[in-house]
């Protein structure tokens, strides 16, 4: 066999390795970050499941404070329709703007404060941010991973031939959305 036709042998499965290895590593950030999303998704609906019993335990206490409770309701509704990491971070922050309303509400009733279920059901809501923050920050740096595939040559070439996408981070809008909704139980 001529040397000549060894070289583009050897050229042609080196090529042929490259697609096949960028394709490969493209599927499973793909799927890492399908994956990564679907976690998030779970932590979130943890939150918006509190929420209901959250709003039913103030109304027992300051049921006449209907303004803010039906905020928190449609808030709720919005997050729960959301679809999407740019979406759904825009509906989580309404839904964190009306929650800290409604711990700012609970301040100025202290047997609401003082109750066990309103204690539970914030400190549930405390825990369940962090592991919200956990997995964001898990599925940005997935899709971060992904992304940087996406454009990066020569696998951007594949991405762009078997339309690979880049994925939105999922980003809460302002500074202030990242605080946990706090409210004192002290005297």
């Amino acid at each position: 066999m001529p040397i000549g036709l060894v070289i583009v042998l050897v050229a042609l499965g080196l090529l042929v390795w490259l697609v096949v290895a960028s394709y490969n590593r493209l599927v499973g950030l793909t799927q890492r970050s399908q994956e990564a999303w679907s976690d998030v998704d779970v932590q979130l609906k943890r939150r918006t499941d509190l929420v209901p019993n959250l709003v039913e335990t103030v109304k027992g206490y300051a049921g006449h404070e209907k303004t803010t409770l039906d905020q928190v309701v449609r808030a709720r509704g919005a997050a729960v329709a959301a679809a999407g990491p740019e979406a759904r971070a825009r509906a989580e922050g309404q839904l964190t703007d009306a929650l800290r309303q409604l711990f700012a509400l609970a301040e100025a009733y202290p047997d609401l404060k003082a109750s066990e279920s309103f204690r539970s059901l914030h400190d549930s809501l405390a825990e369940i941010e962090g592991t919200i923050q956990d997995a964001r920050r898990y599925y940005n740096a997935v899709v971060r991973d992904l992304n940087t595939a996406v454009d990066s040559f020569p696998s951007n070439l594949i991405a762009s031939f078997f339309r690979f996408a880049r994925r939105d981070y999922f980003e809460l809008e302002r500074p202030e959305d990242r605080q946990v909704p706090r409210v004192s139980f002290g005297s």
